[in-house]
């Protein structure tokens, strides 16, 4: 098929030269050339003097657009990278923030529970003092009552005994020999004796 369309080609080539008397443009001239090289330079010269310039001062536009697009990236990600870094010390302190707010509460929560302790132990230690204190009180108070009705009977039992009534200096010897004579430390549980 090839061939074939070669030779249409060949054929189709020859039969225009027969008739036009050759092909110029196949065949070299040499003004044709001449020609042809004068108008490309000026072509080139025009080009060169407006085309070129315009074109030049295009590309010029876009590298710089470029440039600056590539420069404005790299602030973009040094700013980023500073925003990163920034934020990853905030969160860092906030961090240490959040671990020492804990820990002082623990150690908050830890004083109130001492203070809360020595504060109960305290008010117990007081509470027994009070309570030791209203006890001596009353076991004073029982052995004077005591005191008071062991004189009445020794009185009592005197005047039965000797059949007479006594004189205040006899109840007062008889009082005295008799509170003598009765040990009140025992009945205080090994305290005091009374007045």
């Amino acid at each position: 098929m090839l061939a074939e369309l070669n030779t249409f080609v060949i054929a189709a080539s020859e039969g225009a030269g027969e008739e036009d008397g050759g092909n110029f443009l196949v065949t070299p001239d040499v003004g044709l050339m001449i020609w042809t090289v004068l108008a490309f330079v000026v072509t080139l010269l025009i080009l060169r003097k407006l085309a070129f310039p315009v074109i030049q001062d295009a590309l010029d536009k876009r590298a710089r657009a470029i440039t600056e697009s590539i420069e404005a990236a790299e602030r973009t990600r040094r700013e980023a990278d500073e925003l990163l870094a920034e934020y990853r010390e905030r969160l860092k302190e906030a961090r240490e923030q959040a671990e020492d707010i804990v820990a002082r509460a623990r150690q908050a929560a830890e004083r109130h529970e001492e203070e809360s302790k020595n504060l109960a132990r305290k008010e117990r230690e007081e509470l027994l003092e009070r309570t030791r204190r209203e006890i001596e009180q009353e076991t004073q108070r029982a052995l004077a009552e005591i005191r008071k009705e062991v004189a009445s009977l020794t009185l009592l039992a005197t005047e039965k005994v000797t059949r007479k009534a006594l004189d205040a200096d006899d109840h007062k010897r008889l009082i005295e020999e008799a509170l003598n004579e009765v040990d009140f430390s025992a009945l205080a549980g090994g305290g005091k004796n009374g007045a």
